[in-house]
């Protein structure tokens, strides 16, 4: 039934359990589901000052995760310098992008790891463990010597704690997207949802800030020998402060009911792929355009605008801040677009305007003007939000309750492992094979069509109550 029939709990302030009438009530207010969800795709009963600390909570987190993660790839050229010192520039950079795509073939063994805890224990047991290992291993990175200090060791110790890093990260942006939207209104689901990505970008903007401080402040020797270091010596206390503030959250009401009644899923990966196997591949279809497109534009665009186009470190960085910033604003416009008009409606204009801009765009990248260059990513980031905004929402409406976190981790971080942690090395080694600066964007462009394709073969779930079954 369409929520557009329903009367979806506003965020106006607490609903009392009698104002839903049919829906039964626990001892803690909240409302009783079965089914494909609660009587009438009504919402949970869940007051205003909860779903704020829902929001608050899954904004940090997320956020600290991110920027652990984004700061790698922003420092991608020093830290080639640092354990690669004896390869020419394009080869460091390509060994340190390489680092960067083999982290990322851990996260679909994470995803179901992760979507087992997030699904069989619980969806905040799930988020609380992944965001202390990763702030862990980032904190452990500021500690490794270079290639100077302990010759190869250093590398691979590189390795190990990138590896770790891809581990813990592949829980995180699918268990707060479920989370999210498990305590959503149903006609702000994808408002709520929105706040994954922004909190993402976030992450990468005080990433993008703190390198460029850095850039401009310090000598490149500097830099080289202990300030790129400081970025991850922030992980520590900044993930300490997050897992505080999630550890003092419920679990969302549908999964406290799955629990309560002994229905989740002993073995969810499991099921997930004996019963919505179809479901699992449209998913990685359409996660394609995210995962190549976020860390094209987002996280390897800085490196492509200085090592390839030859604009200096600090423009580079400034640009891509300025684009950040913007990007952040469009992703709850995106939001909203989507719960009026559908998710599919939104997901399939991003795939077009990537098929039919990107090249143009990185031609106007090679000008050299900074005004047009920044312009130009501003264009790219509010064409990814199409995509960013609506896919959290999309993907967790996709699959139902008991085995929404596996559906989403799993599919999500598949795609990124695959296409979306070797975009960087995969732009750089296509501009090395091609001499071709525009390789980056016929790229990117691929990836949009064949996430067009998984769209269009999905249903509309945006005016759907979840489902539970």
């Amino acid at each position: 039934m369409s929520n557009e029939n329903s009367s979806p709990a506003p965020l106006a302030g607490p609903i009392s359990p009698e104002s839903n009438s049919g829906h039964g009530s626990t001892s803690s207010g909240q409302a009783t589901l079965s089914g494909r969800g609660a009587p009438g795709g009504q919402d949970p009963v869940v007051s205003r000052e909860t779903r704020r600390r829902v929001v608050a909570a899954s904004f940090i987190g997320n956020f600290v995760e991110w920027f652990d993660y984004a700061v790698y790839g922003y420092l991608a050229a020093t830290i080639a310098a640092v354990f690669f010192p004896e390869s020419n520039p394009q080869t460091a950079l390509l060994l340190t992008f390489a680092l960067f795509a083999i982290s990322f073939l851990v996260r679909p063994l994470g995803g179901f790891v992760w979507g087992h805890i997030g699904d069989r224990v619980g969806r905040r047991t799930a988020l609380s463990l992944s965001i202390l290992i990763m702030s862990g291993a980032t904190f452990c990175i500021a500690l490794i010597p270079g290639y100077n200090s302990i010759g190869i060791w250093a590398p691979i110790l590189l390795l190990l704690v990138r590896v770790v890093q891809g581990f813990s990260a592949s829980g995180e942006y699918a268990g707060a997207s479920a989370f999210l939207v498990e305590y959503a209104p149903a006609n702000k689901r994808g408002l709520y949802a929105a706040v994954v990505p922004a909190s993402t970008a976030a992450g990468l903007l005080l990433g993008s800030l703190l390198a460029g401080l850095l850039t401009i402040m310090l000598s490149a020797e500097a830099m080289q020998s202990w300030g790129w270091r400081l970025p991850f010596l922030l992980a520590a206390p900044m993930g300490l402060i997050g897992r505080y503030i999630r550890t003092k959250l419920e679990d969302t009401p549908v999964f406290r009911e799955l629990a309560e009644e002994d229905q989740a899923i002993k073995a969810p990966v499991s099921s997930l792929f004996r019963n919505h196997w179809r479901l699992l591949l449209k998913a990685v279809g359409a996660v394609l355009l995210n995962a190549v497109g976020f860390y094209v534009i987002l996280s390897y665009m800085p490196t492509y605008l200085s090592s390839e186009l030859g604009l200096g470190a600090a423009e580079s960085f400034l640009a891509t801040t300025i684009a950040l910033v913007t990007y952040i604003g469009f992703i709850f416009l995106t939001g909203m677009l989507s719960d009026r008009y559908g998710r599919k409606k939104v997901l399939i204009a991003a795939s077009l305007s990537f098929i039919l801009l990107t090249v143009p765009a990185f031609a106007l990248l090679g000008t050299g003007n900074f005004l047009v260059i920044v312009l130009v990513q501003i264009l790219l980031g509010g064409m990814l939000t199409l995509n960013d905004g609506t896919l959290p929402s999309f993907l967790a409406e996709m699959f139902p309750t008991r085995v929404r976190y596996s559906g989403f981790a799993v599919s999500f971080n598949l795609s990124n492992a695959l296409f979306g942690g070797t975009a960087p090395f995969m732009a750089t080694l296509l501009i090395a094979a091609t001499a071709n600066d525009l390789a980056p964007a016929w790229y990117l462009a691929g990836a949009a069509a064949i996430s067009l394709i998984a769209v269009v073969l999905s249903r509309e779930t945006s005016k759907e109550p979840l489902r539970h079954d």
